[in-house]
């Protein structure tokens, strides 16, 4: 399962989001995955069943993609550089593609657990 997030109750606040995106900016800017060419959902971990099926959903255009800009950064990350400045993701690039893919098959397995624990009560 996905971990928790805060965002949708600090977005539905007008007062809290002013005050909180310039600290959310700053955080991915120190995170740095930008300047080597990734997105936030390359950064997500793929030892899980559910990212792997979601990986294999991906449309080949965009598993392809994925796997040049972490090829792309690992190649930066051995050889200690940056990508020059134009090549940096941003941040209206920097869109959820997996994300989606992956709310979606926990919810397929939610409603699959449901139904498999479901019970059925006669009627007398």
């Amino acid at each position: 399962m996905s971990a928790p997030s805060l965002a949708n109750f600090i977005i539905k606040r007008p007062l809290l989001k002013r005050w909180m995106m310039p600290i959310a900016n700053w955080y991915v800017d120190a995170a740095g995955y930008r300047r080597l060419g990734l997105r936030a959902d390359d950064l997500i971990p793929e030892e899980n069943m559910v990212v792997q099926t979601a990986l294999k959903r991906l449309p080949p255009k965009e598993a392809y993609d994925r796997i040049f800009r972490i090829r792309r950064a690992f190649q930066c990350s051995i050889s200690h550089t940056l990508l020059p400045p134009e090549e940096h993701t941003k941040p209206s690039e920097d869109v959820e593609y997996l994300s989606p893919i992956i709310r979606e098959i926990e919810k397929e397995a939610a409603e699959r657990a449901d139904l498999d624990n479901l019970t059925v009560n006669k009627k007398r």
